[in-house]
């Protein structure tokens, strides 16, 4: 219960944070529906919030609990130095999220849940918690699976999932940075820069920069893709079949998965 609220107060503190930012500075001029678009994506969140809870009685840091509880997993099977565990498990969450991100993208069925997360019209703070109750549900699963067969410690996985919310909000934030601030940060995190180019309605540039925190796994895998063929201001978001106010509907966007 204390792990959920501090999980929970951190992401509504950055929430809140980056949704100023967008303000301060954006990035784009957003389409004009953009309070239908936040009930739609935050009444998501909510579905998303308790169907895990109806499912898995504890986050992904339970099953990190059970793995030591039961001495299973690869780190509580070995004498590995702790500050060590807790950096590579971090890695290795990483890069499993990085992985089934493009399975997301290179699988059929796959891809017709997690499009439902790239029809957004917009892409700012709140397309971060906009992702359909199914995708959810299996991305659990994998973290689950990753989480014992790796036996990371409970510290790792809850630093993990801070990290994960936190940098998803903050690579699809609508906001600018300085060149030399994005150059500079992308070399090791994802930035809002690098990330949009993954929303393009352009496909060779939508399968690319899969990552939500560190951005090395795309350079290693030859999926990154610097910047947008038509300039961030050019680019068009989303999906080119459903341009119009469809994906702002709840009911819409929840039956994604079942539309041709």
């Amino acid at each position: 219960m204390q792990e959920a609220q501090t999980r929970l107060a951190i992401f509504i503190g950055l929430f809140v944070v980056f949704a100023a930012l967008e303000i301060l500075a954006p990035k784009r001029d957003l389409h004009p529906v953009k309070a239908k678009r936040w009930f739609t994506n935050w009444t998501i969140v909510l579905i998303d919030s308790v169907l895990l809870r109806l499912v898995f009685k504890t986050a992904a840091v339970g099953g990190a609990l059970w793995a030591q509880a039961e001495g299973v997993g690869l780190f509580n099977m070995i004498a590995a130095p702790r500050w060590f565990a807790i950096i590579a498990s971090f890695a290795v969450l990483d890069f499993a999220i990085w992985l089934s991100h493009l399975a997301s993208h290179k699988i059929p069925i796959l891809w017709r849940i997690h499009r439902m997360h790239h029809s957004d019209i917009d892409i700012d703070v709140s397309t971060a918690i906009r992702f359909h109750p199914i995708e959810i549900l299996l991305s659990m699963v994998w973290k689950y699976v990753v989480v014992i067969a790796l036996g990371a410690p409970a510290v790792s996985v809850l630093i993990f999932e801070i990290v994960l919310n936190g940098g998803a909000m903050f690579n699809h934030a609508n906001m600018r940075l300085p060149t030399w601030l994005d150059k500079g940060l992308r070399l090791v995190i994802v930035t809002p820069d690098m990330h949009r180019v993954h929303h393009s309605s352009d496909r060779n540039e939508t399968d690319s920069n899969y990552g939500f925190n560190l951005s090395i796994w795309d350079r290693m895998f030859s999926t990154y893709v610097p910047q947008p063929a038509l300039g961030h201001d050019g680019m068009q978001i989303g999906l080119k079949e459903w341009q119009d106010e469809k994906p702002v509907r709840l009911d819409w966007t929840l039956m994604v998965p079942f539309k041709k």
